[in-house]
């Protein structure tokens, strides 16, 4: 098999970008991203750091990623599994790329720039939801948005119920920690009692 080893040789292949891919590009949150970042319920978050890199799905009511101004997002940290990557990952090298959906739009929103991490107790205040504050905000610079096209969307039917897969055919959670820890893990109590224990410790 031969790998493509240039930019040279991928532009070749690819052309360049058409002018609508350019000129959607702004360094800041203009007033009609703005109105998709507070209706999304759903983001990607990628990071990178030594270990190598993280996507981490992030979730919450919408416009849970709030727009402090133009330049700067804040995304609260919601209850989780503790592994804290992508923070670790911020900790360390800053850049940050989120990819915003919302269900029903073809379109995805891609967001680049540099994060910090902060636990100020006045900005957790800001993010309480049901007397619960996350333990840390991820405030983000953002240096460069724009909407991606809509055909990957398209193609994967993502939000046509006539395309959802049923749950039941996939391995469950407890079925593959029990794979991997073997015998001193219970799948089927852990996959039972899921969905109280998520119910009690959303945020």
């Amino acid at each position: 098999m031969k790998f493509i080893e240039t930019v040279e040789e991928l532009e070749d292949i690819y052309g360049q970008p058409n002018r609508t891919s350019v000129v959607k590009v702004a360094d800041r949150v203009t007033r009609l991203y703005g109105r998709i970042i507070e209706a999304s319920p759903f983001c990607a978050m990628a990071t990178a750091g030594p270990e190598g890199l993280d996507c981490s799905p992030r979730g919450d009511l919408a416009g849970f990623v709030r727009i402090e101004d133009e330049r700067t997002l804040l995304l609260p940290d919601r209850r989780g599994n503790n592994r804290i990557d992508s923070l670790r990952n911020i900790v360390r090298d800053p850049r940050i790329a989120l990819m915003f959906l919302v269900p029903g739009s073809g379109n995805a929103l891609r967001v680049n720039g540099k994060a910090r991490i902060s636990a100020d107790p006045d900005l957790l205040k800001r993010f309480v939801v049901e007397g619960k504050a996350p333990r840390s905000v991820t405030v983000i610079g953002v240096e460069e948005i724009y909407f991606q096209c809509a055909r990957a969307i398209i193609r994967a039917g993502l939000w046509d119920p006539d395309r959802f897969v049923d749950p039941g055919t996939l391995p469950t959670p407890g079925e593959i920690t029990q794979s991997l820890a073997g015998g001193d893990f219970d799948g089927k109590a852990y996959d039972r009692e899921w969905p109280e224990r998520a119910r009690t410790s959303m945020w």
